[in-house]
């Protein structure tokens, strides 16, 4: 949330309550509302106008327009520390918003009133880029109202992969069974928003688009993403067919198509297992697409989350030459992010595969042990992070207690990720567990069947007393 002086939201951000000079504002996502504080600070900054801003996040309670509680509290003692034109954010803050390619300087502890302990609050590094991206003419009162879906308004891109889902169109001809097509798109909504690595642009703005054609190439212009993923609804008899397809909106490039047919026997079973198989496709699908995306970058403009993209498929092979190769890739996005979760639970990978096929070094196992334990430690709203630690932790350590603890904190996350399905279901082999692993490999086959890691839930239960035998 966001307390600060007098100006209007950008970003999303919903205001819901004001106190003298300043107000507070809510946003779905943390990044947002650091780019809005930046976005205000600038743009009254033309007008000699000083203000500060402090953000934290966490729950808050509902007091019928207004929210309360201690995450409120907190954020308006983190305001109340920063000093002119500054924009403060708290420790939890900053470890939500790492990959974004947000840069703070810290601002050591502080004692916050009316809250125990010390907090240690962070500077946002401002260059005026958020404000001049979100708005290049700023109008008196500070900052622009972005203008509505089809107005021509142009948003700048996120510093993540960015996804909006429009409203699937009802092909049936009949208007009752729009609020089934919308329940399937408003339940993908909620299944990405999950995954920690993906932008995903909230219903509201998405359903904005409901009943108008919109070229997928405008609609990403326009809310500021990378991807677009639309789709339609035929019904007949007691069959329904839904059809989706994922595009990349600066080149309105179709990067996944597919088609489900199912009996609607029961309607909402029907629309679960949709949307479990539409969420489990379009993490890997947009993965490779990121990845593709970060190879065509300058090697002298990559960050952290770049140089973990391009990690990424080198590591997938799970062999020591390449896993060498991803470590070096990977050690500089952690000299840049030193805290990135993702990035932490790769390496710790990276060092398994060494491990068990390069020797079994000590020194290798030390390093697998304690990357992926500082991934679980730091990662605990990013599902793939914490699936990846948890098979490491297993295979090397043989901890599977902290293995499964992890995984149920992944698919808490993400219940649809066919790489954390992957991972578990070999760990679950191992660990005994036949029907379990079984269940989850073919869940992850099912999600996910052109995956480059598809090796994984292959693999199961057969790789159980070679990898035995090793350990």
């Amino acid at each position: 949330m966001l307390p600060c002086a007098r100006s209007s939201a950008v970003f999303g951000g919903r205001e819901v309550d004001t106190a003298g000079d300043g107000f507070f504002a809510t946003f779905d996502h943390p990044t947002q509302g650091v780019r809005t504080a930046d976005a205000i600070a600038s743009a009254v900054a033309e007008l000699g106008v000083s203000v500060r801003a402090g953000l934290h996040t966490g729950e808050v309670e509902a007091a019928g327009q207004n929210v309360g509680g201690l995450a409120v509290h907190i954020a308006s003692r983190v305001m109340s520390a920063a000093g002119p034109d500054e924009v403060l954010v708290s420790g939890t803050l900053r470890e939500v918003v790492v990959g974004s390619g947000l840069e703070f300087e810290d601002r050591g502890l502080h004692q916050l009133k009316g809250v125990p302990g010390e907090w240690r609050l962070w500077a946002l590094v401002r260059d005026g880029a958020a404000a001049h991206e979100a708005d290049e003419a700023a109008v008196a009162s500070g900052v622009r109202v972005p203008e509505p879906p089809g107005a021509g308004a142009t948003m700048s891109l996120p510093d993540k992969p960015s996804i909006a889902v429009l409203p699937f169109t009802n092909l049936t001809g009949d208007p009752d069974q729009d609020y089934f097509a919308d329940g399937i798109v408003e339940d993908i909504i909620t299944g990405l928003s999950r995954i920690k690595w993906i932008f995903v642009i909230a219903r509201n703005s998405s359903f904005a688009y409901k009943g108008k054609a919109i070229d997928a190439k405008e609609g990403g212009r326009q809310l500021g993403i990378r991807y677009v993923l639309e789709g339609s609804v035929r019904k007949s008899a007691n069959r329904v067919r839904i059809g989706a397809q994922l595009i990349d909106a600066s080149s309105g490039t179709h990067i996944w198509a597919d088609r489900y047919d199912r009996a609607l026997d029961d309607i909402f079973t029907v629309q679960d297992e949709i949307t479990s198989s539409v969420v489990g496709v379009i993490e890997p699908t947009l993965r490779q697409a990121e990845i593709e995306r970060a190879k065509r970058k300058r090697p002298d403009s990559l960050d952290a989350y770049d140089l973990y993209l391009r990690a990424l498929p080198l590591a997938f092979t799970a062999m020591p030459e390449n896993a060498d190769r991803a470590l070096s890739l990977l050690e500089q996005a952690i000299e840049l992010e030193p805290d990135y979760a993702a990035a932490h639970a790769i390496v710790a990978w990276c060092h398994e595969q060494r491990y068990l096929r390069g020797g079994l070094q000590e020194e290798t196992k030390r390093a697998a042990i304690h990357h992926a334990r500082r991934a679980i430690a730091e990662g605990g709203d990013d599902a793939a992070a914490l699936a990846t630690a948890a098979f490491v932790v297993a295979v090397v350590e043989s901890d599977f207690a902290t293995a499964t603890d992890a995984f149920e904190r992944s698919f808490a996350l993400s219940p649809s990720s066919a790489l954390a399905l992957g991972f578990s279901s070999i760990v679950q082999a191992w660990n005994g567990d036949a029907a379990t692993a079984v269940e989850q490999a073919e869940r992850s086959i099912r999600l996910s069947p052109l995956d480059p890691l598809l090796y994984l839930p292959y693999g199961r239960t057969r790789l159980r007393p070679l990898w035995r035998r090793t350990l």
